[in-house]
């Protein structure tokens, strides 16, 4: 059965480039990158080398990149980095579409008696930059901003915000993990940026952090001093040669892949609205990621569509969560003013490196009819809230039990 995997959003594949720059560190090159012989050196060259790498895809300095286990690390660093070289609590901004990254770290930090202003954004997930002036205070210490959104792609106008909180005095954070290779992100104003690998086609587990020259952060990690002492641990070498391999990937191509990725999302999207009753596509028609295509379906949950779609080989997302057997819709949405009925039907399709052409045909014959089959289903009287709410008990029946399964066996290994 053909596929076509449309969750870029959430990882890449991996690149044959980067699998070929990360083996060596898997075998013979093993050595740690603090040692001073042979094999330390080799790791230390490979670790600069792809800090190098990242810098030039940032149009940076080498030495503001600093290396994390991903893009969540990248953005606590930042903000709690922030943070922890005040004294007394401050203000922070930020938007109401964050990543959880962001939005858990900003509730952590309100229990910890800062205050922080939750930016609204319009109809297509953009937020005012007059907004953020008319949030800044006294008081502001940081903003933190996602340039662009990752469920429905809407690109940010970061330029101008940045030029706001740079006048005011004001530490601008922008979450690129979805945007760094894709759009055009100039660091001008910008003072903190977090990205990571497994977005660009580079192994997970593995993210940067640029930190502006003078912009100072409390380490979240201490140890022995590695990263600038900012993130203390034994580098992962393997992982950072990888994210170094696809920052140059990226780079190289990233004029060409923006436009071929372009035509192929304005073609899924068309292929899928024009030829669907009751479909909408969510975020601004033009200014969003060039890979991302955002659907509400009229009348039906997501998460029924997804799985119906990956029976039929597409792989794809909807940006609500399974809890309790309900169906939560996505905060993003109900920020931009779906109603909340409407924001459950959603779907996201998004392309990447290896996204072709036939993968573009293939979607937009399986996904009309994939909707068709579930609406003549739930018109016939089958319970599909009822088989979804099935499916979530299953799939949390299946993690409880191999948590046990691990806890048993790491039982019997210490009783021996």
């Amino acid at each position: 059965m053909p596929t076509a995997y449309l969750d870029y959003a959430a990882t890449a594949p991996v690149r044959p480039e980067v699998r070929r720059a990360m083996r060596p560190f898997l075998g013979e090159s093993f050595g740690n990158p603090s040692s001073a012989h042979k094999l330390g050196a080799m790791a230390h060259e490979a670790v600069e080398a792809a800090r190098a790498a990242v810098a030039e895809l940032l149009c940076a300095k080498p030495s503001g990149i600093v290396f994390t286990s991903g893009g969540t690390e990248a953005i606590n660093l930042a903000l709690l980095g922030v943070a922890q070289q005040r004294q007394a609590p401050g203000h922070l901004i930020t938007s109401s579409i964050e990543h959880h990254a962001t939005l858990e770290t900003a509730r952590f930090l309100e229990r910890l008696g800062w205050a922080v202003t939750f930016l609204p954004v319009d109809s297509q997930g953009l937020i005012d930059p007059d907004e953020v002036r008319r949030a800044i205070t006294s008081k502001t210490v940081l903003a933190s901003v996602m340039h662009a959104n990752n469920e429905v792609g809407t690109v940010e106008p970061i330029d101008e915000i940045a030029a706001i909180t740079r006048e005011r005095g004001v530490l601008l954070h922008v979450d690129a993990v979805q945007s760094v290779g894709k759009v055009r992100l100039p660091l001008g104003d910008i003072d903190l940026l977090s990205l990571s690998a497994h977005k660009l086609g580079g192994p997970k587990g593995i993210g940067a952090l640029y930190v502006r020259p003078g912009v100072s952060l409390a380490p979240l990690i201490h140890g022995g001093g590695q990263e600038g002492g900012l993130r203390s641990g034994t580098e992962n070498i393997a992982g950072i040669a990888g994210l170094g391999a696809a920052a140059q990937a990226v780079a190289r191509d990233a004029e060409a892949e923006q436009h071929r990725l372009t035509q192929l999302r304005d073609r899924l999207a068309d292929g899928i609205v024009y030829t669907t009753g009751g479909v909408r596509l969510n975020g601004p028609p033009t200014n969003r990621l060039p890979g991302f295509v955002h659907l509400t379906i009229e009348g039906l949950d997501g998460h029924w569509l997804v799985k119906e779609l990956s029976r039929a080989g597409i792989y794809a997302a909807t940006g609500s969560a399974c809890a309790s057997g309900q169906t939560e819709p996505s905060h993003v949405l109900t920020a931009m003013g779906v109603a909340r009925e409407t924001a459950k039907g959603a779907i996201r399709l998004t392309l990447g490196w290896a996204t072709t052409a036939d993968d573009i045909r293939f979607a937009i014959q399986v996904v009309p009819q994939a909707v068709e089959r579930l609406r003549s289903r739930r018109a016939s009287g089958d319970d599909l809230a009822a088989e979804y709410a099935r499916d979530c008990r299953t799939a949390r029946q299946h993690v409880i039990a191999g948590l046990l399964t691990s806890a048993f066996s790491r039982l019997r290994r210490s009783i021996r």
